[in-house]
C-alpha cells in the first residue's frame, strides 16, 4: 500500500497537520471566492473544520460555499475577522498587508498560504500534483473525469470550472476502493501545482506530472535556468520509488535531464518522440490519440478538444490514471467523452451577422506558446475564412519580458485586437515600461493586421463592424476580457453550445 509522504522538516504539530486537529479548528479563508480557495474550504469542512471566509464580491463560487453551510463575508475590514477563528489561510492574490491578515498576525493567529494549507492536506492523502507551464487545468480535469468514470472517486481542486466533473472542486472517498495498486490507501487528491512564487514547493506529491517547462513568471525567477531549478526542487519532493513516488515528465520540452537528475522516485516519460517510455501518436485529420508502451497499444480515443497539445494533455492524464488503478479500456472511453472546461478553447456558440454566421470561442491563453497552439488548433479544426483574435495581455512584466515571443505567436491570426494590458501584481514603475501599443507595433511589423482598442465596448463595436460570414472570433486572456465574448454574443441572435461565464472568471495564479 502506498503511504502518503512526509516532507523533510514538516511540522507535525502544525494546526492542520492531521485530520483530527482540523476537526477542532475554525479556519478563516481570506479570498475564499477563488477556485482553489473555495475547493480547499470544502475539503477542510469535510474533514470536520469550521470554515468561513471573506471575499471582495459575491459570485458563483461564494454562492456554492454558502449552500454548503460555509459563511462568506464581503466586508474585508480587520474587524470582520471572527473572534473564534484560530487559523487563517490567505489566497496568493491577497496583499500581505490586507487588514484581516494584519489583524490575525496582531492577535497571534497563524497565517499560512493556500499552497501551505493544501500541502498539509496532501500529506494525509494520495496526492497527485499536476505541474507545468501550460495545460495544468485541462490535464487535471481530464484526469479527474477519467477517475470518476472509472469509479475511483477522487477529491480534487482545479483552477477552472469543468461542468462534467461538477465544477472545480470535489470531496471524494477517504479510502481508495477496488483491487488496484492503491486499494485501501488514503483517498486520491488531484491538484494543480503552480510554479508562481515557488508555491508548489509547499506541495506534498505522491505522484506528479510535469507537462512542460518554459519561460514565464520572469518577475519572480529572472531567467529560465532558475525556473528549471524550481521545477527540480518540486520533483525532489516526491518520495522514493520504494515508497510509491512516481514522476511522469514530458520526454521533450520539460528539461527532463536537469529536473530528474538525482531523483529517487520512479521516472517515466511521454511524448511524440518514439524514444519516450509512453509514445503518443496523434492523427489531426481524425483528432485521434494513441498511447503505446513499447510494442503494446495501451489506448486509443478521439479527442473532442482539438490540437496536438491537447493530445499530449490527454495522454498524460491517461498515464496517470493507469498508475492510479484505472483500466485502459475505461480510460480510453472516458477521454473520448471529455468535452472540455470553461475558458480553455471553449466554443461558446455562433451568432448571426449580416446574413452570415460567426463562431465565437473563449480561451484563457496568456503565454505565447499557449496562444500559438490554440490558434493553430482552431484554424485546423474550424477552417474559418478569417481568424480574429481579441487578446488582453496579462501582466506588464510578462508582456515586456516576452514581447517578441508574443508578436510571433499570432502568425496564423488574420486580425488581432489588443485592449489595455491587465494590471495585476506588477509595480507602478513596471506599468509604465510597456503598453498594449508596443505589442500592436510588433504585430504590424510582422504583417499582422492589429489594432489597440479600449474599452471593451469599443472592441464589441469593432467586431460588429468587421465580422462577416465564416469568421471565427476567439477571445483570449487571463483577465476579464471574457466579457467581450459575452457582449458580442448577446448583441446578436446567438446559438450557444456552452453557457457563458457567470462571473468575472479566474485570475491567473490566484487560488
Amino acid at each position: 500500500m502506498i503511504q502518503p509522504p512526509t516532507a523533510p522538516g514538516q511540522d507535525t504539530a502544525s494546526p492542520i497537520a492531521d485530520s483530527a486537529s482540523v476537526a477542532s479548528r475554525w479556519v478563516y479563508f481570506v479570498g475564499i471566492g477563488g477556485c482553489g480557495m473555495s475547493g480547499l474550504a470544502g475539503l477542510m469542512k469535510d474533514q470536520g473544520a469550521t470554515c468561513s471566509g471573506s471575499d471582495a464580491a459575491a459570485g458563483p463560487l461564494t454562492e456554492m460555499l454558502e449552500n454548503q453551510g460555509i459563511t462568506v463575508h464581503y466586508d474585508q475590514a480587520a474587524g470582520a475577522l471572527p473572534d473564534a477563528c484560530d487559523l487563517v489561510v490567505a489566497s496568493a492574490a491577497i496583499d500581505p498587508d490586507q487588514p484581516q491578515l494584519a489583524a490575525a498576525r496582531a492577535r497571534g493567529i497563524p497565517v499560512i498560504s493556500y499552497a501551505e494549507a493544501l500541502g498539509r492536506l496532501q500529506a494525509q492523502q494520495t496526492a497527485v500534483c499536476i505541474a507545468g507551464t501550460h495545460g495544468k487545468s485541462t490535464t487535471a480535469a481530464m484526469l479527474c473525469h477519467v477517475l470518476i468514470e472509472c469509479g475511483l472517486d477522487p477529491s480534487f481542486i482545479i483552477g477552472a470550472t469543468c461542468p462534467q466533473i461538477g465544477g472545480g472542486s470535489r470531496v471524494g472517498a477517504a479510502i481508495v476502493a477496488g483491487d488496484g495498486p492503491l486499494a485501501g490507501g488514503p483517498g486520491i487528491l488531484v491538484a494543480e501545482a503552480c510554479e508562481f512564487n515557488r508555491s508548489f514547493h509547499h506541495h506534498r506529491p505522491q505522484i506528479a506530472l510535469i507537462n512542460n517547462v518554459e519561460e514565464d513568471h520572469l518577475d519572480v525567477y529572472g531567467n529560465l535556468e532558475m525556473i528549471v531549478e524550481a521545477f527540480a526542487g518540486f520533483a525532489k519532493l516526491l518520495p522514493a520509488a520504494d515508497d510509491g513516488g512516481r514522476l511522469i515528465i514530458a520526454h521533450e520540452g520539460a528539461h527532463r535531464r536537469q529536473i530528474t537528475a538525482g531523483l529517487r522516485c520512479d521516472i517515466e516519460t511521454f511524448g511524440f518522440n518514439p524514444a519516450a517510455d509512453h509514445h503518443v501518436q496523434f492523427d489531426p485529420t481524425r483528432a485521434q490519440t494513441t498511447v503505446r508502451r513499447g510494442a503494446r497499444t495501451l489506448a486509443r480515443w478521439t479527442n473532442r478538444m482539438p490540437g496536438p497539445h491537447n493530445a499530449l494533455n490527454a495522454a498524460a492524464a491517461a498515464i496517470l490514471a493507469g498508475h492510479l488503478g484505472a483500466d485502459w479500456s475505461g480510460i480510453a472511453a472516458a477521454l473520448g467523452s471529455f468535452t472540455g472546461i470553461d475558458r480553455r478553447m471553449q466554443r461558446l456558440g455562433e451568432r448571426s451577422i449580416r446574413g452570415g454566421r460567426v463562431i465565437v470561442y473563449d480561451d484563457y491563453g496568456h503565454h505565447p506558446t499557449e496562444i500559438d497552439a490554440t490558434l493553430r488548433a482552431l484554424r485546423t479544426a474550424e477552417e474559418p475564412r478569417r481568424l480574429i483574435c481579441v487578446f488582453q495581455p496579462h501582466q506588464h512584466s510578462r508582456t515586456r519580458f516576452l514581447l517578441e515571443q508574443f508578436a510571433q505567436s499570432f502568425s496564423v491570426a488574420d486580425v488581432v485586437i489588443v485592449p489595455h494590458i491587465y494590471f495585476v501584481r506588477d509595480s507602478q514603475l513596471e506599468k509604465h515600461r510597456v503598453a498594449a501599443a508596443d505589442l500592436v507595433d510588433r504585430l504590424r511589423e510582422r504583417g499582422v493586421v492589429a489594432m489597440h482598442l479600449y474599452p471593451f465596448e469599443a472592441i464589441v463595436e469593432q467586431l460588429e463592424v468587421m465580422c462577416r460570414d465564416g469568421d471565427l472570433v476567439v477571445i483570449m486572456g487571463a483577465g476579464p476580457v471574457w466579457q467581450v465574448a459575452r457582449q458580442f454574443l448577446e448583441q446578436g441572435t446567438s446559438s450557444r453550445t456552452n453557457p457563458l461565464p457567470g462571473s468575472a472568471g479566474e485570475v491567473e495564479d490566484s487560488p
